[in-house]
């Protein structure tokens, strides 16, 4: 039996260990403990703070997670050192490795510094600010607080300050501005000291939004600096931003996070300009809730080539996010080396159009002939493959890629190749599109933070990384942003602003994203801080349904990029707007109701519990029928209906169900739903007793479905189901991105019903264990860094046996069951259960079988529809399934009349012939 380990990983919030520049007084604190006895149950803890002044804390208490700040609040810049050890019933562990803390600036009047900008308008190219001061020999602390309007890269001393790269980032501006703490004690020295700002267009002034406008935010670039600087008697010396600062050209002559940059490296930029000093509103700045965005990996070009019409290409083997650096030699003085990048090839050439507007292109003019590293630093592009010309001889080449930097919590794997790089590709689509904001896309002229995509994209994101300070940061953009009648902006932050939207689905980032971060995280203050936003968004709905409850009319976006949406009009789903925005309307009240609870409003959980109660009684009566029929007979509406419980018989259920599972099959187990319904489908058909239906369509390769990009060399998730068609070329549309993490949902399915780990209570306290085996599938697996530790499940089928192995972390409880088996409840450790294995005997038709069990029978249902494309009866298996539809229940016997019309079709007797062949 182990023995009571110290604890381990004490952090702050949702911050790694020693966090400098954080921005609260009371950061709250977690730990785990990596190993225990069987019997272990913490019973309390003690927090040692050891700063300014000793305190310690002993709460009778079993949390380890977000537990209270203990002693007095952190005044501003204040460091401090904190150990953590618990208690059973009778042992203290050890004490834990200390951790730091350290306030950053926590009010306007901590700041002595102003914003200043250059004086004239330097619209290119980029400025550089600087300013001096001297400095005493025993200098033992240095730190530097630091915002732009724009981006910035600062420089001490000659040295870069920070391994940050677009700081600080993208937030609302108009109302939170973050600031960075840099611990840059290694970079003063004594004498002279030299900070350098280098200021970009970023999103503060440059291009942003689909729209083409710029300057969004502001004409003037601009950089507020704090250098302090404490010697060894405590004195603390400062250099400021104020009207002393001049200002000077770089070398980079046109910047946008757009177009890309062009670097003149034969400039110097030696003239000084005055600055002004602008008015700026301190009260906006705010530290950073999460990580900042950095270099996540290098990776090398795995094939450099020439295209048909002579250019040289580079080939990275991964669409990513970053740019590409160059290091080149030989050329003259005024050579230009130009970099454009794209996602995809078309006809052997960059495929540029789905970029747009943007043109994603990186320009060097050389100095001379002498060897030249070349890299952006004020941009980034979305790409796999990159264009480079130009005289200069490449001596090498790399793509830097870079993101939020997140830390990965969830990994899946299976006994499926195409599955596996399926789940690969979410990663990479998440990767690429958590740039400080969740966006939608990282290449084209938009890169927008979608209310949309992160409402249902939210539970794989938090399995996948730790995404809490990240998504925190952003729901307090939403809520800042968000209209004083409750209407949600389709995008945070808002820079199409357009008066009161209110869209179902992409609103509900209000409501959903809070409760997932809540589930996934145990933040309960998330809560607390966002439920006015909740509440507002809810009562704006309600409002827009009126007295009948029924959300109808008006512009929505509807089940958006459905497949039967023609490229040039992507909300035209078969899903009606009206069935899909009440369904919504009753989830967000539902929701709003159950934050309720968890926080003890026992009044707003009456309040908001009632409505949702109305409306789900408003849709079944307007929209469902008692034979459990919806409205539209949209598979994305059954879904909703089914998975929000908007139909309130049993038998009604049982038959949307079924009817569910019907439209998957006479698609031919293809994806027919879009953006809001793909994300349901899945559980809906499992959860309705048709998990092998939900198998077929996850595992279908034809298109539309999810593995059919990856048949085609997809990287990352694709925005549209075809956004490359069969024959190579791209979607003719308009809006056609190769990096969209949206329909990559369904990866949470595969955590929790797959693999089989899926929280049970906020923060994964509990830990619901029911994989879902198929016979399509040897084994799977899934692990998640829980905020109590590492949980794995593990599946395999082999040798007639089900085997199960589930790892719990410690303070955490797991229910563990396999399918038809019984219930059981384990702790800590890790366990082993076997079964015998249902899903290893060849499925057998029944001696009178249906159309329908045919479909659901693949050793029948691939010789059926071989036979009907061979004799040229339909094109392909969806064809086919069409075809069917009117004809499930009949025998199927009667296939070949089905297929061909009452034998009209002149193939049915080539088709009958081939079946009898077959069998």
């Amino acid at each position: 039996m182990p023995e009571l380990a110290a604890p381990t990983n004490v952090r702050f919030d949702h911050h790694r260990p020693d966090t400098k520049g954080i921005g609260t007084a009371t950061p709250r604190i977690s730990w785990q403990i990596p190993a225990a006895p069987d019997d272990y149950r913490q019973t309390a803890y003690e927090i040692e703070i050891n700063g300014s002044a000793h305190r310690v804390e002993t709460p009778e208490s079993p949390e380890q997670i977000l537990v209270p700040w203990p002693g007095a609040p952190l005044t501003a810049r204040e460091s401090v050192s904190v150990r953590v050890r618990v208690r059973d019933r009778t042992h203290w562990s050890e004490w834990s490795e200390p951790a730091t803390v350290e306030a950053g600036l926590l009010s306007p009047g901590d700041w002595t510094a102003r914003f200043v900008s250059p004086r004239t308008a330097l619209d290119e190219p980029a400025p550089i600010l600087t300013g001096t001061i001297d400095l005493p020999a025993d200098a033992v602390k240095g730190r530097l607080y630091i915002t732009a309007h724009g981006i910035y890269v600062a420089h001490l001393n000659g040295h870069r300050v920070g391994d940050e790269h677009l700081a600080p980032g993208w937030t609302a501006y108009d109302h939170r501005l973050r600031y960075q703490t840099h611990d840059v004690t290694g970079l003063v020295r004594p004498g002279g000291n030299r900070l350098e700002i280098l200021l970009g267009n970023g999103w503060y002034r440059g291009r942003l939004g689909f729209q083409n406008r710029r300057a969004v935010y502001g004409d003037r670039l601009a950089a507020l600096a704090q250098l302090e600087v404490t010697t060894a008697d405590g004195t603390v010396r400062v250099l400021a931003t104020d009207g002393r600062w001049t200002a000077r050209e770089s070398a980079i002559v046109a910047d946008d996070l757009y177009d890309g940059q062009r670097t003149d490296l034969r400039r110097k930029g030696d003239e000084k300009r005055a600055v002004d000093v602008l008015d700026a509103d301190l009260g906006v700045l705010v530290a950073p809730d999460g990580p900042p965005v950095r270099t996540t990996e290098i990776r090398p070009a795995t094939a450099i080539f020439t295209s048909p019409s002579g250019q040289t290409l580079v080939d990275f083997g991964q669409n990513l996010v970053g740019w590409v650096r160059l290091t080149v030699r030989g050329g003259r003085a005024g050579d230009t080396v130009v970099v454009r990048h794209a996602e995809v090839l078309e006809d052997g050439e960059l495929g540029v159009r789905p970029l747009r507007t943007a043109r994603a292109t990186d320009e060097y003019v050389l100095a001379g002939p002498d060897e030249v590293t070349l890299e952006p630093e004020l941009t980034f592009h979305g790409f796999r493959y990159a264009e480079v010309t130009g005289a200069a001889e490449i001596e090498a080449v790399e793509a830097v890629v870079i993101g939020s930097d997140l830390e990965r919590t969830g990994w899946f794997e299976s006994s499926h190749e195409l599955l596996d790089k399926f789940h690969e590709n979410v990663v990479w689509g998440m990767r690429g599109n958590f740039v400080d904001v969740p966006t939608d896309c990282p290449q084209r002229d938009e890169r927008l933070g979608w209310t949309g995509d992160i409402q249902v994209f939210s539970p794989t994101a938090s399995f996948l990384f730790d995404c809490a300070g990240f998504l925190t940061s952003w729901l307090a953009d939403l809520a800042a942003e968000q209209q004083k009648d409750g209407s949600v902006p389709y995008v945070i932050p808002d820079v199409i602003r357009r008066p009161g939207p209110a869209t179902a689905a992409w609103g509900d980032a209000a409501t959903i994203v809070p409760w997932v971060l809540y589930q996934r995280f145990g933040d309960r203050e998330i809560l607390r801080r966002q439920l006015p936003s909740m509440r507002a968004w809810v009562d704006r709905m309600a409002a827009l349904a009126g007295d009948d409850l029924l959300w109808a009319g008006g512009f929505q976006f509807g089940d958006w990029l459905d497949p039967t949406a023609p490229p040039d009009d992507p909300a035209r789903a078969r899903a009606d707007p009206d069935v899909i925005a009440t369904a919504h309307l009753a989830r967000s009240a539902e929701v709003v109701a159950l934050a309720a609870a968890a926080l003890g409003d026992a009044e707003t959980e009456r309040t908001y519990a009632g409505l949702a109660a109305r409306v789900r009684d408003a849709f079944a009566r307007e929209y469902a029928t008692e034979g459990g029929r919806i409205l539209d007979d949209a598979a994305t509406s059954y879904a909703l209906a089914l998975q929000w419980a908007l139909l309130p018989g049993v038998e009604q259920r049982a038959r949307a169900g079924r009817r569910l599972a019907d439209l998957v099959r006479t698609a031919g187990y293809r994806i027919s739903t879009g953006f809001v319904g793909t994300p349901l489908m899945t559980d809906a058909l499992t959860d309705a007793g048709a998990p092998e239906v939900a198998y077929r369509l996850l595992l279908q390769t034809g298109c539309p479905s999810w593995l059919y990009p990856v048949t085609m060399g997809a990287t990352t998730v694709w925005e549209r189901w075809d956004s490359m068609l069969p024959d190579g070329s791209i979607n003719p549309g308009q809006m056609t991105s190769f990096n969209h993490y949206a329909l990559g949902a369904v990866a949470d399915w595969m955590h929790r019903r797959v693999a089989g780990l899926a929280p049970a209570a906020p923060g994964y306290r509990r830990i619901s264990v029911r994989p879902v085996p198929t016979g399509d599938l040897t084994h799977a697996a899934a692990r998640h860094r829980t905020p109590y530790g590492e949980a794995a499940v593990r599946w395999e089928r082999t040798d007639g046996s089900l085997r199960l192995q589930v790892t719990v972390p410690v303070g955490v409880t797991a229910t563990v069951q396999l399918p038809g088996g019984p219930v059981i409840d384990v702790r800590h450790g890790t366990h082993e259960f076997t079964a015998s294995d249902a899903y290893g005997k060849a499925s057998v038709l029944p001696a009178e079988p249906t159309i329908r069990q045919l479909m659901d029978h693949r050793p029948s249902w691939d010789p059926a529809v071989a036979a009907a494309r061979e004799a040229a009866v339909v094109a392909d298996e969806a064809a086919l399934a069409r075809r069917l539809s009117p004809y499930l229940d009949a025998p199927a016997s009667d296939l070949v009349d089905a297929a061909t019309g009452g034998e009209f079709h002149p193939g049915a007797d080539t088709m009958r012939n081939l079946l009898r062949k077959e069998k």
